[in-house]
């Protein structure tokens, strides 16, 4: 294994600096190239990161040099073309943002390139990446906290793909399970009929391989996260952040909170970005699997669809995985364009680090 791996970055708007701050502190890593089609924005990046190697497009780049790893933070519209060629190319390590993609086809495209390729294929910034809730997930898996009885999803609603894959990727973490089946209600209905997951509410259940029934909530509750539940009382909580813990309940009746105790995570500059990066350069060494995965967002991704479909048809019971890889479910145009093309550009200032 090389000592610092050799990093380039395509997409280099807000989210995409956000990897160059990970990247150009990390001493195993070393940022060599960045692509993006904006050559103002490009060459205003570059200067502040101080990375000379600048691209408007991935051929180019890969033309020149194939990097060890490739950070893909593009709008979700462009993701399937640099994922596929980067993976083409010989890049090793392929990392992605959310949502994954709008078609299953293009999911499966990239998944399948990668896996053909031997590229370790890694998610993004997602909250099943925070080490508190991937030390949640190992302890219920131990079983310290019982044999789990059931689970729910709280608050699915919004961006049920764009927002939601963060939902669906900590239950199957915390349930070590896949959605196999979906029934949902979906409102309100002119959302519902059209194409994008913009504004959509979700109620419903999902049946789990493991056999587990989650209900799963699009109306408000006091929570809009994920919980798991054990035979013995105990309650695993996830309400975006560290994941709470409960041993059983007070003479009261209240739940009886467990002080977590988790164990302090050597990195922590850039939140759970960070064990979305870390547990990627591991994988990369052999040392375990990326703690999300292009195969983790591919599986949101399909929920989602599912749930548009279900609900669309009348609350049908929908049996997973989806025969029809051709179905399309759009993020919001600020994720699957980017701010560019959505009237939300940033400024020179910004692009610069300037508040």
């Amino acid at each position: 294994m090389p000592d610092r791996f050799r990093v380039a970055v395509i997409g280099c708007g807000r989210m995409g600096q956000e990897y160059l701050k990970a990247y150009t502190t990390y001493p195993d890593t070393q940022v060599v190239a960045l692509v993006d089609p904006q050559p103002d924005r490009l060459k205003t990046v570059g200067e502040r990161f101080g990375v000379k190697a600048l691209f408007t497009n991935p051929d180019n780049l890969l033309n020149e040099m194939v990097p060890d790893v490739a950070a893909i933070v593009t709008p979700v519209k462009y993701l399937k073309y640099a994922v596929i060629a980067c993976a083409q190319a010989g890049v090793r390590g392929i990392s992605t943002e959310k949502p994954i993609a709008a078609t299953l086809a293009d999911a499966d495209a990239m998944v399948e390139e990668c896996r053909k390729r031997g590229a370790v294929f890694a998610g993004g910034n997602l909250q099943r990446a925070m080490n508190e809730v991937q030390e949640a997930a190992r302890r219920l898996h131990a079983g310290e906290f019982g044999e789990v009885a059931g689970a729910s999803v709280h608050a699915f609603g919004g961006e049920i793909s764009g927002g939601g894959c963060q939902h669906l990727s900590v239950l199957r973490l915390f349930t070590q399970a896949e959605v196999e089946e979906v029934l949902a209600w979906g409102a309100p209905l002119e959302t519902l009929a059209q194409d994008s997951d913009t504004g959509l509410i979700i109620n419903g259940q999902f049946r789990l391989s493991n056999g587990l029934e989650c209900q799963v909530f699009g109306s408000a509750t006091p929570y809009r996260g994920v919980e798991v539940w054990t035979h013995q009382g105990a309650l695993v909580r996830w309400d975006w952040g560290p994941p709470q813990l409960f041993s059983g309940y007070d003479p009261a009746g209240n739940r009886q909170p467990l002080d977590a105790r988790y164990a302090p995570y050597p990195w922590s500059e850039f939140s759970y970005l960070t064990g979305s990066i870390r547990s990627f350069l591991a994988a990369l060494r052999g040392e375990g699997e990326p703690w999300i995965s292009g195969h983790d967002l591919r599986q949101a991704l399909e929920v989602a669809i599912a749930c548009q479909q279900s609900a669309r048809r009348g609350n049908a019971p929908l049996p997973l995985p989806l025969e029809d890889r051709s179905l399309t479910f759009y993020p919001s145009p600020y994720r699957w364009l980017g701010g560019d093309a959505t009237g939300l550009p940033q400024s020179e200032a910004q692009a610069r680090g300037q508040k």
